[in-house]
């Protein structure tokens, strides 16, 4: 059972018919931007004056976590999005071979490209319904497992067709934007940068420089 956000988020992400994410450079970034969330969420990153800090020593116990953490003192939270992320999708999909969620093969076509299709389909289906449910629930988004409301937020920010569509979005937009607050919780820089991926996923549309 994986229970990290980055590999949760990845699953969400991923599409059987496109065999790989509906969108790898927007993917990319929506991995950093989970990693981090995952790291405030445990406690490991917070924020002091605009620049993350990192609380706590010694290993998540997750490499891609780990991986993040280490990068992180002394930058602002939208660097950290921007840095290193296609290693960050490749080490993600990597992880879930490992783990025998995910099969990964090369592309016949653009040079360093990859093809994924999940092992385990129902993986995939009930992190989806974990997500909907949050999305469609009535109850208090305060009750909502804090993983949950920070999935929910993410899929949105990203729109993740199997789960945040525009027309859900904008159906349930003060649900949504309530997980999203919630991160204000964790870092203000963290919510905002959230809140602005789908600004950050168009401008770099232009190419996937920053590692």
């Amino acid at each position: 059972m994986i229970d990290d956000l980055p590999r949760l988020t990845y699953l969400l992400a991923h599409d059987e018919t496109a065999e790989g994410p509906y969108d790898r450079s927007r993917t990319a970034l929506l991995l950093r931007a989970a990693a981090l969330t995952d790291l405030a969420l445990r406690g490991r990153l917070g924020e002091e004056h605009g620049t993350v800090t990192v609380h706590g020593t010694g290993s998540t116990g997750d490499p891609v976590l780990d991986g993040v953490l280490r990068e992180a003192p002394g930058h602002g939270w939208k660097h950290l999005v921007h840095r290193h992320r296609r290693r960050t999708l490749t080490e993600v999909e990597d992880s879930l071979a490992a783990a025998g969620l995910l099969t990964v093969r090369a592309s016949r076509g653009l040079l360093g490209s990859r093809r994924s299709t999940t092992a385990d389909p129902s993986a995939a289906a009930a992190v989806r319904d974990r997500v909907l449910a949050a999305l469609h629930g009535t109850g208090p988004v305060e009750r909502l497992p804090a993983a949950d409301a920070a999935l929910l937020a993410l899929a949105a920010a990203g729109g993740i067709p199997s789960v945040a569509p525009r027309r859900h979005r904008t159906l349930h937009r003060s649900r949504v934007d309530a997980c999203t607050k919630r991160l204000g919780a964790l870092a203000p820089g963290l919510e905002r940068t959230v809140r602005t991926l789908p600004m950050t996923m168009i401008a770099a549309r232009g190419g996937m420089g920053g590692g």
